[in-house]
């Protein structure tokens, strides 16, 4: 993939700007430094969250813990993603990026000082991606050409299931390798941490035009969608639920994000009671999350080349439903197609969202509302996944009544998602 080239939000030239300054050369070095940190901060932005699900079976870990560490992710974004669009407007994208990183490498480092710093840990890191995920969208939007928005935000989805797949495939063999410590295991988390907070570091150059709300966007923009909202509101996630576009990305974001993650806490669960052993469904695990990055990936890319992103959206659902109606139907005999399915639905479903708040949205601030108001609503909808999950297996003695009732969540998703899905004429 070629690098593209960065492009200032910033109405007039700066000094600092990539695409401005010292020549050629000097704009491809920016643009490198660019991309490196936006692909290493991505990277590292669901590491945290895939370490539990290998762990769980062998680490000894507590059906309770499980479940409050499953909960605790979708929750706490829910919760504080609304801080993003303050944080946004006082630093801008860049600066709130940076500052991001440096709480997720706070929260990694926190999170191997015990069963207590786990848990802490878990709620710091997931308000820093609370954030991160807040801002990319708004990020990815003014700093690269608009035919370049569904490939970055492909990148980032890649590289958010790049990241998260290889720390989990190795969760389970350093765990045997430090004597059955999971600290040790949790602690590989700190490594791409460090490295995205000093990546990131960079753009705190960025000149403060290029990144404070209200500067126009670049390039050609896709027609506004739904009905009109006053400017003094179009920007807060309060004045966009005034809408049904932003219902509807808030109720597809949600389900979606449901499935995600009581999938990502539960799959190896699923599997081992099927027979599967331990190890086994740890590896399970990570061919999911290779299937997130791949999913992750393409979708982006094909959703944002057209108008109408509906195609998309059924698809995603039809994945999805195939890889849950597997473990439905045979759980333990080809689990490895059942993980990978479940991975490029469910990646594709969540990296979606993203193309869906740049296309609908109007200008920069419109993004940022529609990203922080499906983001609050979608995940604390998300939070109550991993709990009922639980809930369902522990009444019912099996994963048949929580597959169910997955299958019709998917259902949902795909009804609400519709409107959302293109602009309206």
């Amino acid at each position: 993939m070629s690098v593209p080239a960065p492009v200032s939000a910033s109405p007039t030239p700066s000094p600092s700007s990539p695409r401005t300054t010292g020549g050629p050369p000097r704009a491809t070095a920016s643009a490198v430094v660019l991309v490196t940190g936006f692909v290493l901060l991505s990277f590292n932005t669901r590491v945290a969250f895939g370490q539990l699900g290998p762990l769980a079976p062998v680490a000894g870990f507590g059906t309770g813990t499980v479940t409050l560490l499953g909960l605790l992710p979708p929750l706490c974004m829910g919760l504080f993603a609304p801080l993003a669009t303050p944080v946004r407007r006082r630093l801008g994208e860049e600066r709130g990026l940076f500052w991001a990183s440096v709480l997720l490498l706070a929260g990694a480092v926190v999170r191997v000082l015990g069963l207590p710093g786990l848990f802490v840990g878990t709620v710091i890191v997931s308000i820093a991606t609370a954030t991160v995920n807040v801002l990319v969208p708004v990020f990815v939007r003014s700093r690269f050409e608009h035919r370049r928005v569904g490939v970055m935000m492909g990148v980032y989805a890649l590289s958010m299931g790049a990241g998260s797949a290889l720390v989990a495939a190795l969760m389970v063999p350093v765990w045997q390798a430090s004597g059955h410590s999971w600290q040790a295991a949790m602690g590989l988390a700190v490594i791409p941490s460090a490295l995205a907070a000093v990546a990131v570091a960079p753009q705190l150059r960025a000149p403060a035009a290029a990144v404070r709300p209200g500067t126009p966007p670049t390039g050609p923009r896709p027609r506004p969608s739904g009905p009109s909202v006053p400017a003094t509101t179009a920007g807060r996630p309060g004045g966009v639920l005034r809408t049904g576009l932003a219902w509807s990305l808030v109720a597809y974001f949600g389900f979606q994000t449901l499935l995600f993650y009581t999938t990502l806490a539960w799959l190896p669960a699923i599997l081992v009671d099927a027979g599967v052993a331990g190890t086994t469904a740890g590896t399970m695990q990570s061919l999911f999350i290779v299937g997130v990055a791949v999913g992750g990936f393409v979708l982006p890319v094909l959703a944002a080349a057209r108008a109408d992103q509906r195609p998309h959206l059924v698809g995603i659902v039809l994945v999805c439903a195939t890889g849950y109606v597997g473990l439905l139907a045979a759980p333990g005999s080809v689990p490895a197609l059942w993980s990978l399915l479940l991975g490029a639905g469910l990646g594709g479903g969540q990296a979606v969202a993203g193309v869906l708040y740049v296309k609908r949205g109007r200008d920069h601030e419109h993004v940022a509302a529609l990203s922080a108001a499906a983001q609050t609503g979608g995940y604390l909808i998300a939070a109550t996944g991993p709990l009922t999950a639980s809930v369902l297996r522990t009444a019912t003695g099996t994963w048949q009544a929580p597959l169910l009732t997955f299958l019709g969540v998917l259902a949902l998703s795909l009804v609400t998602s519709l409107r959302a899905g293109h602009d309206r004429p």
